[in-house]
C-alpha cells in the first residue's frame, strides 16, 4: 500500500471523501472518493486540498494539488499535474508532462498531453486536444473538435473551435 485514510471526510459537490496519508513519509494528502481514484505504483498523489472523485484516476507519477479536482471518468498520468483551483472532469485526460492550473478547466472528451499548459481561466472541452508545447491561457477556448500544437500560444478572449487546427510557431490573442 502506498497511502492510508486519515479518518479525516467532507463533502464536495454531494460526494463523501477522505483524506489520505502516504506511507513512506507521512505526508498527509489530499482527498479521494474510493481506492480506484489514486493508483498504488508509480509515484502519484493528491495533495493539499485537492479531491478526486467517481471514476476518475490519477496514475503513473502524476500529481493533483492544491484545490483542484478531478472527477466524472478523467485520467490523469503520466508525469502530468492539475493544481491551483483548475477542474479536469467528464472523459478528459491529462497526461505526458502537461499542466492544467489556474481556473482552467478541461472537460469533455477533451486531452491535454506532451509539454502542453492550460492556466488562467482557459477552457478545453468537447473532443478539442492541446499538446506539443502549446499554451492556452487567460480566457482563450478550445472546444469541438479543435486542436492546438507545436509552440502555439492562444490566449485573451481568443476561440480556436470547430476542426481548426492551429500548430506550428504562432501566438494567437486578441
Amino acid at each position: 500500500m502506498k497511502y492510508e485514510f486519515t479518518g479525516k471526510t467532507k463533502t464536495v459537490n454531494g460526494v463523501k471523501v477522505r483524506q489520505i496519508k502516504h506511507l513512506s513519509d507521512g505526508t498527509i494528502g489530499g482527498y479521494i472518493e474510493s481506492e480506484k481514484n489514486l493508483d498504488q505504483n508509480g509515484s502519484c498523489f493528491i495533495f493539499d486540498d485537492a479531491v478526486v472523485t467517481g471514476n476518475a484516476e490519477v496514475s503513473g507519477n502524476a500529481c493533483v494539488f492544491g484545490n483542484a479536482l478531478v472527477s466524472g471518468d478523467a485520467w490523469v498520468f503520466g508525469n502530468a499535474s492539475v493544481y491551483d483551483n483548475a477542474r479536469v472532469y467528464g472523459d478528459a485526460s491529462v497526461f505526458g508532462n502537461a499542466s492544467v492550473s489556474g481556473n482552467a478547466r478541461v472537460y469533455g472528451n477533451a486531452s491535454v498531453f506532451g509539454n502542453a499548459l492550460v492556466s488562467g481561466n482557459a477552457l478545453v472541452s468537447g473532443n478539442a486536444s492541446v499538446f506539443g508545447n502549446a499554451l492556452v491561457f487567460d480566457n482563450a477556448l478550445v472546444f469541438d473538435n479543435a486542436s492546438v500544437s507545436g509552440n502555439e500560444s492562444v490566449s485573451g478572449n481568443d476561440k480556436v473551435y470547430g476542426n481548426a487546427s492551429v500548430s506550428g510557431n504562432e501566438v494567437i490573442t486578441d
